[in-house]
């Protein structure tokens, strides 16, 4: 009798995909082979590449698996703990790589790299959040806190609490950011109108706004360049 071979169909796949993206870089892998890279050491054996398909499936799009709450990572057949643990610590490596490059410079020299960062932070979120970034005299980020989390199209936000902590900090201005889980990124009355509370609470104490940016998944609104700060 000959010999039949019984190895999986998946057998030298994650060398293979390996070898690709050191070679040819990620731009050479689609977004589920990517994602099958990150789900890796979660099912160190066996083919992860339904996984990574039923995921993208489920939430539309890369961005919105990491974003996704663990609770309902963990409803697409496959995914543990494991694979949520891999798929939040990919969110928070991007997070803080892009964090570490507006750190330690003016805000206005890595403006760019700030809204991706914002982006990547919150720009997928589910519910809106409402985020102070904190600047000293020479316009670096002096820590990005979030003051309120709210439902999925209002966040209540209290200027006392901003200035409170604008003054514990020591920064010297601001500016302020939230997100619009429905990608529309106009600002809402409520947003005009909180934007101006805060400014005018702030401008006693000599502290400034700088903008007030609104943050979708793929669009971005600026108080400061429509004319409205």
């Amino acid at each position: 009798m000959s010999d039949i071979s019984t190895k999986p169909h998946h057998t030298g796949h994650r060398k293979r995909l390996r070898e690709r993206f050191l070679n040819n870089g990620p731009e050479a892998l689609a977004d589920y082979e990517l994602l099958e890279m990150i789900l890796f050491p979660a099912k160190p054996i066996g083919d992860v590449k339904p996984m990574a398909k039923d995921l993208l499936a489920q939430f539309g799009s890369f961005g919105q698996v990491l974003f996704a709450e663990p609770v309902q990572l963990m409803n697409v057949d496959g995914v543990n703990e494991a694979a949520v643990v891999a798929i939040k610590t990919a969110k928070a490596a991007a997070e803080r790589l892009l964090r570490e490059e507006v750190a330690d410079r003016p805000i206005i020299k890595s403006w760019t790299q700030l809204l991706d960062y914002c982006r990547i932070h919150i720009g997928s979120n589910q519910n809106e959040e409402f985020h102070v970034l904190f600047l000293n005299h020479k316009l670096e980020l002096m820590a990005d806190e979030r003051q309120q989390k709210g439902t999925v199209d209002h966040t209540p936000v209290y200027p006392r609490q901003v200035v409170k902590r604008a003054l514990e900090i020591g920064a010297s201005s601001l500016i302020l950011v939230h997100n619009h889980p429905s990608g529309d990124v106009n600002p809402s009355k409520a947003d005009v109108d909180v934007t101006k509370q805060i400014i005018d609470a702030v401008r006693a104490l000599s502290i400034e706004v700088h903008d007030h940016l609104i943050i979708g998944a793929k669009k971005h609104f600026s108080f400061k360049s429509k004319g409205l700060i």
